[in-house]
């Protein structure tokens, strides 16, 4: 139980990153931090057709992220 336990931990973890990364990626809709940097609306890191893709691995990331943080504390309220 208590590996299972630890698993799932690990990948709530590797989910918040994941998460993050994917928020951070993503273009912004009035290009906020980046346009203080130099950054140009028109150009984005894997191309022009991601932004769809990117907004639904976002949601999906954010279901599980919930997801995990309901299991993990249900979880840890029993223990």
């Amino acid at each position: 139980m208590t590996f299972l336990f630890y698993f799932v931990l690990s990948l709530f973890f590797l989910n918040c990153l994941v998460l993050s990364i994917f928020v951070l990626v993503q273009e912004s809709r009035s290009m906020g931090l980046g346009a203080s940097f130099g950054g140009d609306a028109g150009t984005s890191l894997f191309g022009t057709s991601t932004a769809d893709i990117l907004k639904k691995l976002t949601a999906a990331s954010g279901i599980i992220f919930a997801a995990l943080c309901f299991i993990l504390s249900i979880w840890t309220s029993i223990s």
